[in-house]
């Protein structure tokens, strides 16, 4: 993961405080970059089942039950172990993590044994009232895929209507006072529209967005071809930075990183 805005507007970002020990809340937030307590983020993916049919699913996810999931018994023993070993952070993904029946319950549990708990999403089931339960819960982050603009987004997620509820819920988010940010899988078919998300970035204001590269696993091994080639992957990296720069230039600044 690389930090465009900080390294290239020298700006301390919010979510360094997320990859620290749960003792650095303590820092003022200009020290946490110095901090020597760093710890990695773990990420769960929870379950294998997805309510979206996404052309690029590193795991084939589909709206169906798998087998071999981890037991209840089996999860909590797994939190009580990340908890001892002192992880910070622990992050709920799949599949789609909100469509597992004890994800509300399993957050609630983490952030009581001391981690911060933050979810990835397609947001297309984060109504009002569940936002205000992942708030009350503890919940630190919601990172909600949005793969482009809505026809685009909409056809990549193979779903008819995700792009409209995946803006409801980033909205639902911000008013349970819930910090939220974006998740974007740059490629050919989508790459035209990141103008158009650095747009919605400052029009919703929106305070994060990860710029992530296709991973050809998978559905995504199926789509590899649509991936960008070093010239182009520069060409893009070139636009997020300078789009980054006009944002912090004009008082503006955003988080913005990417992510093998």
């Amino acid at each position: 993961m690389i930090g465009i805005s900080k390294l290239y507007c020298a700006t301390v970002e919010p979510s360094d405080a997320l990859r620290y020990s749960r003792h650095s809340g303590q820092l003022p937030s200009h020290l946490l970059q110095f901090s020597k307590d760093k710890k990695p983020v773990i990420v769960w993916n929870m379950t294998r089942r997805c309510n979206l049919k996404c052309v690029h699913c590193y795991a084939r996810s589909e709206d169906i039950s798998y087998e071999n999931e981890l037991t209840h018994e089996q999860s909590i023993a797994m939190i009580d172990d990340l908890a001892d070993f002192g992880v910070p952070v622990l992050l709920f993904s799949g599949g789609e993590p909100l469509t597992h029946p004890r994800l509300v319950e399993y957050a609630q549990y983490a952030v009581k044994k001391g981690m911060r708990a933050v979810i990835s999403t397609n947001g297309t089931l984060i109504t009002k009232e569940k936002a205000k339960t992942l708030k009350e819960i503890g919940l630190s982050y919601v990172g909600i895929s949005l793969d482009g603009l809505e026809e685009t987004h909409d056809k990549f997620r193979g779903v008819k209507g995700s792009f409209k509820k995946a803006m409801a819920a980033i909205e639902n988010c911000k008013q349970a006072g819930i910090k939220v940010g974006l998740r974007f899988t740059i490629n050919k078919r989508n790459v035209k529209d990141i103008p158009g998300i650095f747009d919605l970035l400052e029009e919703k204001n929106i305070p994060r967005a990860c710029f992530y590269h296709l991973v050809y696993s998978g559905r995504g091994s199926e789509i590899a071809k649509e991936d960008l080639s070093h010239e182009e992957t520069r060409k893009v990296l070139d636009l997020i930075m300078d789009r980054t720069r006009d944002l912090h230039d004009r008082l503006l600044p955003k988080e913005i990183l990417t992510v093998d």
